[in-house]
């Protein structure tokens, strides 16, 4: 993107790499702003410690990043897992951060969510086909009307199966540990970056009530929820989402 201003950190969620938003987000946001793109541990070409890690683990990594390039200050926009990480980041670096935007994130998994990912984790551990696995995570993530057109649907499977997973199963289920054991919400309120939390109406796996809860919670934050999309709407409403973020980060405070 262009010199100058602040540069926007993307950080990519639960079992993907940074390759996801290369073809609906960067070429929006990198018309406006520098863009940063990086693989968590163990995805693409990160080194891979082989040790459990939590949400501040990986806050730490990404401080680490920031301080090996020499950025002083950025923005941050976190989906899922990667919301989660900037949750944390935001709290243990808040002089590195300016602006945060959460998407399709929590402050802390309900019971529900934990018996997900534990399935999940069950799924990756006895090595279920990936096909069944890219299936299964769709039914969770996708608007109901985008499951209906099959071809779609269908080229999706092929792709992430021709392609291959960006994560091990290994790796997937300690990023599943990760967001069972991820809890900022007796923290938020420690959150002073001028904050975005934004979700598609129909997302199942983090439902609008994790999005108000973020959004009660840290100070001055604000929620945007689009009407057609579900936990991928990055995607579903691309067009709109990167408006709207884009919107957000050039306000004045």
């Amino acid at each position: 993107g262009p010199e100058g201003g602040t540069p926007l950190v993307l950080v990519m969620g639960l079992g993907g790499s940074c390759r996801g938003w290369l073809p609906l987000q960067v070429p929006d946001f990198g018309r406006e702003r520098r863009v940063l793109l990086y693989d968590a541990r163990g995805v693409g070409q990160s080194e891979d410690p082989g040790v459990p890690f939590s949400t501040a683990d990986l806050a730490d990594d990404l401080a680490g990043l920031l301080e090996a390039l020499g950025l002083r200050r950025v923005d941050v926009l976190g989906a899922f897992l990667g919301g989660m990480t900037a949750q944390e980041f935001a709290l243990r670096q808040p002089l590195r951060l300016d602006r945060l935007v959460l998407v399709g994130s929590y402050a802390r998994p309900d019971a529900k969510r934990r018996m997900l990912l534990e399935k999940w984790k069950e799924m990756a551990r006895i090595d279920t086909p990936l096909s069944i696995q890219v299936r299964e995570r769709l039914l969770w993530t996708v608007e109901d009307d985008t499951m209906e057109v099959t071809d779609l649907i269908d080229s999706m499977v092929d792709f992430f199966t021709r392609e291959g997973a960006p994560v091990s199963n290994d790796l997937f289920i300690r990023q599943c540990d990760a967001c069972i054991g991820h809890d900022t919400r007796d923290r938020l309120r420690q959150i002073h970056a001028r904050t975005l939390v934004l979700c598609g109406r129909h997302d199942q796996l983090t439902p609008p009530k994790f999005q108000r809860e973020l959004a009660d919670e840290i100070p001055g934050a604000r929620l945007v929820t689009l009407s057609f999309g579900a936990h991928l709407v990055m995607a579903e409403s691309a067009q709109r989402f990167n408006q709207i973020v884009l919107q957000f980060l050039s306000e004045d405070r």
